[in-house]
């Protein structure tokens, strides 16, 4: 039982999932799966340990088809995640080179599995962009339900939970979330997890406070204690005061308020009280995803990442497979633009995993624009596929991890043979396409002047750009404190882009995760960029904001910004001047 005399705790981790929840704690903490040894199989055994390990995934597999076919109708749109959780169990990444190491080395499945998914685990927490980073979770979730049906362990049935109760677990699988029942679940809280999980996304969908990342959680947090959930500003209280309590229910109310007036507004358009529109996208990674972003008021697609395809295979996907798939997009959202990024990925470490190539740090690596000029046929395929797609709706190609003027210059060239391929065969397809460059590369940045004069457009990713700029690997936990996307010398950056691509007559766009954040945009607005582009979910927050603003008052404010030397007093400038207009509707006391 909750002890009424203890003292109140408050807690800070990643705000997953926005709004505020008063509840119950409830633990659904698993144990036992973590916890195997290693043991020999003698070869006459080793055909029965193949055996059953393939028991175990296809009890896996139909665990799965349960889950999915009971899911809530509100996560109808991302049953594809675990669709995907589905097809990973198959997977030669993770099925084949578990059952090749039992042969090969002579052990258990459980270890095997362990040893595997560790291996497996580090090639995606090596990837720099933090959708790839975090496909670390699918794999570990995914074997872990295969673990618990090697050793027998119990699975949580979270869709047994009866009570009015918020979820404590040290992590929470797409799965095990996708269980949860609106009538009975208020919130979630998890010492594992990331903003870019699958258990995120769902938590965003199911639209519940989530808080992530908060290590100690489960350690602190007893059954039935009275806990606190603000998935807004990411914080967890345990044990709250009265005063707390009275506190955060008016707050509660009020967020409530204001997200029904947002949502209501969700489907205007993005225009300044002087009279500017700002194009607000959305970004996917999966064509089901286009869903979101027409129920959000997105303005179209501002970045749609092509990963999937290639990491959800043991082969490269063929030029059908991603036509099909793009069009699914383009047919949907039309006539709104889709803006369709280039394969990102460092290909050979990710889509051959039985390469030999390593790199020691592989987000300085070979990856994106370089694996594709590198792998010309593969660039080609997914270039004709788009340039067919494009004749159906309004598309434009974005290239990723650009550094250099002549990577500019070579991609123009693949693009006009590509384009001159497809006519000669008799193709339908579209040759006049906006092409853009990533800005997320400091030397990209220096050189924007002269890239300019060869595309279309600049898309800035904040994500790889701050961590490139000022030197921080930012899940590396010693040093992740210092990513900010205020930090002055970003703002300068962006600053030196976006005036550079109003000189040369470009438009200047931003899909990175600073687009996201509604406090950011007298900034962004202030720094003249033409399109922002997001997470779905983060559409009317932002729209709601922009519609507060005036372009002349941002510009004269961002005079003021540009004479601040730390990110602290960035957003203290930022907070005192606008948070008002943002957080007054929920906080102010």
């Amino acid at each position: 039982m909750s002890d009424t005399n203890a003292i109140e705790i408050v807690l800070n981790g990643i705000g997953a999932s926005p709004g505020i929840c008063i509840g119950k704690a409830y633990s659904v903490d698993k144990e036992g799966v973590d916890v195997v040894r290693k043991y020999f199989i003698g070869k006459e055994n080793l055909r029965h340990e193949i055996k059953r390990f393939k028991a175990a995934v296809k009890k896996a597999k139909d665990e799965l088809k349960v889950i999915i076919k009971n899911s809530n109708k509100e996560l109808r749109q991302q049953s594809y995640i675990l669709e995907t959780h589905a097809v990973m169990l198959k997977d030669k990444m993770l099925y084949g080179k578990t059952i090749e190491t039992i042969e090969d080395e002579r052990i258990n499945a459980e270890w095997a599995l362990k040893k595997v998914v560790s291996d497996l685990k580090s090639m995606f927490q090596n990837m720099s962009d933090p959708y790839l980073k975090e496909r670390a979770a699918d794999i570990v979730h995914v074997s872990d339900r295969v673990m618990k049906n090697l050793v027998g362990a119990e699975a949580v049935n979270i869709a047994d939970i009866y009570k009015r109760v918020i979820l404590i677990a040290h992590d929470l699988s797409p799965a095990e979330t996708s269980q949860i029942q609106l009538e009975k679940i208020k919130g979630f809280v998890t010492d594992r997890g990331g903003k870019a999980s699958h258990t995120s996304i769902i938590a965003r969908t199911l639209e519940i406070p989530a808080v992530l990342g908060l290590n100690q959680a489960t350690r602190i947090i007893q059954n039935d204690d009275i806990i606190i959930v603000d998935g807004t500003a990411g914080t967890v209280i345990v044990h709250p005061t009265e005063e707390t309590l009275v506190k955060y229910a008016e707050r509660k109310i009020r967020y409530e308020e204001y997200k029904s007036a947002i949502t209501r507004g969700s489907h205007l358009v993005a225009e300044t009280t002087d009279g500017f529109q700002l194009p607000i996208m959305g970004n996917i990674e999966l064509p089901e995803e286009v869903v979101s972003v027409i129920d959000h008021g997105g303005d179209g697609i501002g970045l749609y990442r092509t990963e999937f395809q290639y990491l959800n295979s043991s082969v490269f996907p063929t030029e059908d497979e991603l036509f099909d798939n793009y069009m699914d997009v383009v047919e949907i959202i039309a006539p709104k633009p889709v803006t369709i990024r280039t394969l990102d990925i460092n290909g050979d470490k990710a889509i051959t995993p039985d390469s030999e190539c390593y790199e020691t740090n592989p987000a300085l690596g070979l990856r994106a624009i370089r694996y594709c000029l590198q792998n010309p046929e593969v660039f080609k395929t997914q270039i004709r596929a788009i340039l067919r797609v494009a004749a159906y709706g309004n598309v434009r190609i974005l290239i990723p991890m650009i550094s250099s003027y002549d990577e500019v210059c070579e991609t123009k060239r693949i693009l006009n043979e590509v384009a001159d391929s497809l006519d000669k065969e008799g193709a339908v397809f579209n040759r006049d396409i906006e092409v853009g460059i990533m800005i997320e590369v400091p030397s990209a940045v220096t050189m924007a002047d002269v890239m300019a004069e060869n595309v279309d457009f600049f898309s800035i990713g904040t994500n790889d750009l701050i961590q490139y700029s000022l030197a921080i690997d930012r899940g590396n936990s010693r040093v992740a404190y210092l990513y900010n996307p205020l930090h002055p010398a970003i703002i300068r950056v962006i600053k030196h882009v976006a005036d550079v691509a109003r000189e040369k007559g470009i438009k200047v766009f931003m899909c990175g995760e600073m687009a996201n954040d509604p406090i950011y945009m007298p900034i962004l607005l202030g720094l003249g960029l033409d399109e922002l582009s997001m997470n779905p979910q983060s559409i009317p927050a932002v729209k709601s904001m922009v519609r507060e603003l005036n372009i002349e008052n941002v510009k004269l404010f961002m005079k003021d910004v540009l004479k601040q030397t730390s990110a602290t007093a960035v957003m203290k400038l930022v907070q005192d001047t606008y948070g008002s207009i943002l957080y007054d509707k929920i906080y102010h006391e």
